[in-house]
């Protein structure tokens, strides 16, 4: 299974982006999709997640009303869009698939990952 993240780039406090997440050689109709962030020497963090289904979103307190989270099955894609986004936002983004029960934070319940898109929020 790989999933390739894109959509990242360097932007100014306010501005939106939308994140992309390709997934192949998986069945991604059947894995909870989360979206986690990282500064360097830090760890990874949550920031959302979506169900298989889509029925059910997750999002870190930090992001709630601005990030939305979406999938589409047939694109074996999830989205994130990021609205109004502010500095504190910068880091490098990864998508990650789950095979398991939906548990949105739990990072080491997540079984595959991309590898990351950078996103540079300027004041």
């Amino acid at each position: 299974v790989q999933l390739q993240a894109s959509g990242g780039g360097s932007v100014q406090a306010g501005d939106s982006l939308r994140l992309s997440c390709v997934v192949s050689g998986g069945s991604f109709s059947t894995y909870n999709m989360g979206w986690f962030r990282q500064s360097p020497g830090m760890e990874r963090t949550f920031v959302s997640a979506i169900s298989w289904s889509g029925a059910s979103t997750h999002y870190a307190d930090s992001v709630k009303g601005r990030f939305t989270v979406s999938r589409d099955n047939g694109k074996n894609t999830v989205y994130l869009q990021m609205n109004s986004l502010k500095p504190e936002d910068t880091d490098v983004y990864y998508c990650a698939a789950s095979t398991r029960d939906f548990n949105p934070t739990a990072r080491a319940l997540y079984d595959y990952w991309g590898q990351g898109t950078q996103v540079t929020v300027s004041s």
